[in-house]
């Protein structure tokens, strides 16, 4: 389960800032906010992961 929504919340970010800040379109963002996170590529991944303050990883949730 992806956790960028969360860390988005968390910082107070609309997707638009985020968008903005990464220079992804505002569907990228969207995207990587549900489960299509999957099909976003790493350098999507790296970008809002940056935009974030974070490492990619904690876009994640673990699985045990």
């Amino acid at each position: 389960m992806p956790k960028v929504k969360e860390l988005m919340e968390s910082q107070a970010i609309t997707v638009r800032e985020l968008a903005k800040r990464t220079g992804l379109s505002n569907e990228s963002v969207m995207r990587a906010r549900d489960e299509r996170i999957e099909s976003c590529s790493l350098r999507t991944l790296s970008a809002i992961a940056g935009g974030l303050g974070v490492k990619i990883t904690d876009l994640f949730e673990e699985k045990d």
